[in-house]
């Protein structure tokens, strides 16, 4: 008998990941989302790709949380997943109320809240950061001086992603521009989801950025990779590029997936995928900074292919089908992805000089000359982006700098 998979919005770049590996497994998708987006955001060959669609507000979560249910006891859905960060708590609750396989829904809410991620960080002794929240900066400014906090101090909402709203705050002075930044955003676009607008002060940890890539099947974590992050480095921590596998002395690294190991079992995740970020400071120790209970962006699951040969979005459905997915690398290489961006905010007027030869595996621009191009503050801001192979991470990463540095972007204000 076919299996049938709910997807949780899958217009987003993972989620057609997923509707491409449902295929393969011959394996009905079916998708959670509302009409218009639908009807704005799903191209011709995703529909192609889907056998029924629940439409539903997730704006209204408990409500959204009743009509998914109806629908997959009407449709007999086998497993339930979350493409998008903000339908994970969604996802985890829908698939413990029809007895599938997931995680524990009592601690779904903090694998989005970073307060609550926090706290539940600290009660597990997770390497983490020291974190406070405040309503207003002036009170986060007065509990992060108790906690023997100071400055700089990473300051961002506790309920976005795609490194909105964050700002790396130098003095006293900067707080209350950084705190309107975190809480500007109240509602998030195309589903209107609520989120919460409490400030976060997290300390800073000085040091090189990585993201573990983990299945989890009947609370067994398998680590796929660790991959190595590239970011602004100015007041904001946009992503410009991702390279896996990461280069770490061994005993870094066995670090690094102990904490992330320390870190998905806190959150009580058991069935499906995490995406962990890591920093990794001066002394080779690891800070947790957050955990996503959802598949990688930024086509990290394609480098995790590229480099092991094991297909992350295959092994997220079959485990949430209740399979055990193969998870034996089939070779050792490397690949990596950089984004394009624009040098400031104005009109693009022109781009190109993308690679091309064997190595490189993709490359694309979402924006053209005449549109609008943001300053690069945040991951909404990218223009396009290159992904290449290599033989090693040394040379994926010479392959990509050498590739980044031969494309033109030009910006009129």
């Amino acid at each position: 008998m076919t299996k049938k998979i709910l997807l949780l919005e899958a217009w987003v770049a993972a989620g057609e990941d997923l509707l491409r590996a449902a295929a393969a497994l011959g394996v009905e998708a079916y998708v959670a989302t509302h009409e218009d987006v639908y009807a704005t955001h799903y191209r011709p060959d995703l529909k192609e790709m889907i056998s029924g669609v629940a439409f539903t507000d997730f704006g209204d979560p408990a409500a959204a949380l009743d009509d998914l249910t109806a629908f997959c006891r009407a449709n007999g859905v086998d497993g339930v997943v979350a493409c998008w960060e903000f339908l994970s708590p969604v996802a985890t609750l829908l698939a413990a109320r029809l007895g599938l396989p997931g995680h524990d829904p009592v601690r779904a809410a903090a694998c989005r809240n970073k307060r609550l991620m926090a706290e539940m960080f600290a009660a597990h002794d997770v390497p983490a950061p020291r974190t406070v929240t405040a309503a207003d900066h002036h009170t986060l400014a007065r509990r992060a001086e108790a906690a023997g906090i100071g400055f700089p101090l990473v300051v961002k909402p506790v309920e976005n992603a795609a490194s909105i709203g964050v700002t790396v705050v130098s003095s006293a002075e900067d707080l209350p521009a950084a705190a309107r930044l975190a809480a500007s955003e109240t509602h998030k676009p195309s589903h209107g989801i609520p989120l919460d607008t409490t400030l976060l002060g997290q300390e800073y940890v000085d040091g090189d950025e990585f993201s573990v890539e983990t299945v989890l099947t009947r609370g067994e974590v398998h680590h796929l990779a660790v991959t190595e992050k590239f970011t602004t480095r100015d007041t904001s921590r946009a992503e410009t590029g991702h390279t896996v596998p990461a280069q770490l002395p061994p005993g870094v690294r066995a670090a690094v997936l102990t904490a992330t190991t320390q870190a998905v079992t806190a959150l009580g995740l058991r069935d499906g995928v995490a995406h962990t970020e890591v920093k990794v400071d001066s002394r080779g120790r690891p800070h947790v900074i957050e955990v996503g209970a959802r598949p990688p962006g930024d086509n990290i699951m394609k480098l995790i292919a590229e480099a092991t040969g094991i297909d992350q979005a295959r092994a997220y459905l079959l485990t949430a089908l209740g399979e055990r997915p193969d998870l034996v690398p089939r070779h050792e290489r490397a690949a990596a992805i950089r984004f394009i961006t624009a040098p400031c905010a104005g009109t693009l007027t022109r781009a190109e000089g993308l690679p091309q030869g064997d190595h490189v595996v993709s490359t694309g621009l979402l924006k053209h000359p005449g549109d609008a191009v943001g300053d690069p503050r945040d991951n909404l801001q990218r223009i396009g982006h290159l992904m290449v192979r290599g033989d090693n991470a040394a040379a994926a990463n010479k392959a990509a700098a050498e590739a980044l540095n031969a494309i033109t972007v030009e910006v009129s204000p």
